[in-house]
């Protein structure tokens, strides 16, 4: 990402083609096994997935990355019906990260099943986790409902930083209440894992966490984009459309890794790990604070191969370590006076 911006928009950086040379999807060196790991009882090759909202579908991916040789990846968020977004622009670049209002654009559940699913069959053994969002309780169950009867997936996501439509626009992730009803309801209608993905725009993060599995998770992944704002100073106005955008990529790091260890040290549920992961050695100081699995975002966007080139990173770190497996990582994080 850059590290500034002008106060003028910049013109577009021009887009590197592929050469002959480029043009086949990105492979892994074959798969060492001391990645391999289990997430709420799902195994993975890899404990690196690409995160919901910079991967679309999946498919869109597979003649740049070969979706065989990573983990798995969270498609774009699913609701009830198709929904447009929001207005643009939805994307501006900040110092070490980025600012997003997509508005959560997606082709809704069914033309998912319909169109997108099928296709995902073919990468069997790379688990697939389908993100669910909603307005109320209700807009999450049929969502799941839908994506029961159809196979090919993991499991599931929640998005919780939606907000409740019932009660006044509260996000579901700020009230213990409010999670704790949309993951019962869910649980009773959902036979695959359940990943509860929490909002970082919390006081504590902790009780979010332990209402999340008491209601019925199998795990939990942090953080979502903290709420920002980016002002152009000369027209006074936003530089996002919606006015307020999701803040991701390096950035927030150094706050998403305290989360997730707050997380960790609260629930005996798995993590999953997300925030300005960028690098192999990122992913590995995630598994160190106790994070099971870590999830790559905005890396995406600026290399589309990230997932595989991390997983790579990841793996050398493990054998330059003398670690046998990335268990023995996990959890390993050793704070001053411990």
């Amino acid at each position: 990402m850059g590290y500034g911006n002008s106060s003028r928009p910049r013109p577009p950086r021009p887009i590197r083609r592929p050469g002959p040379a480029t043009l086949l999807p990105y492979k892994l060196q074959p798969m060492s096994t001391r990645l391999a790991v289990e997430l709420c009882g799902i195994p993975l090759r890899a404990p690196v997935l690409a995160a919901s909202g910079t991967f679309a579908y999946g498919v869109e991916f597979a003649e740049i990355l070969d979706l065989h040789s990573i983990g798995g990846f969270v498609v774009k968020g699913l609701s009830r019906e198709p929904m447009p977004g929001n207005p643009p622009p939805r994307l501006w670049e900040t110092h070490g990260g980025m600012m997003n209002s997509i508005g959560l654009q997606n082709i809704g559940v069914r033309a998912f099943v319909r169109d997108k699913l099928p296709h995902l069959a073919a990468y069997a053994g790379t688990a697939v986790f389908a993100n669910v969002f909603g307005y109320t309780p209700e807009d999450y169950v049929e969502v799941v409902r839908v994506l029961e009867d159809a196979p090919g997936l993991a499991g599931y996501e929640l998005n919780v930083s939606c907000p409740n439509t019932r009660h006044g626009g509260i996000a579901f992730s700020a009230d213990a209440g409010l999670l704790a009803e949309v993951v019962g309801m869910v649980r009773r209608v959902a036979r695959r894992p359940l990943v509860v993905k929490l909002s970082p725009n919390v006081a504590r993060i902790e009780p979010l966490a332990q209402a999340a599995e008491q209601a019925g998770a199998d795990a939990l992944s942090l953080t979502n984009t903290f709420i920002a704002l980016a002002i152009d100073a000369r027209t006074r106005r936003a530089r996002i459309g919606a006015g307020f955008g999701g803040l991701s990529g390096p950035a927030i790091k150094p706050i998403a890794l305290r989360m997730v260890y707050e997380a960790c040290q609260a629930v005996r549920i798995p993590v999953v790990g997300i925030g300005g992961i960028s690098t192999g050695i990122d992913a590995a100081e995630y598994i160190i604070a106790g994070a099971t699995a870590v999830e790559v975002g905005t890396a995406n966007f600026w290399d589309p191969a990230a997932v595989g080139r991390i997983t790579g990173e990841l793996d050398r770190f493990l054998e330059e370590e003398n670690i046998a497996s990335v268990a023995q990582l996990r959890g390993t994080l050793r704070l001053k006076g411990d």
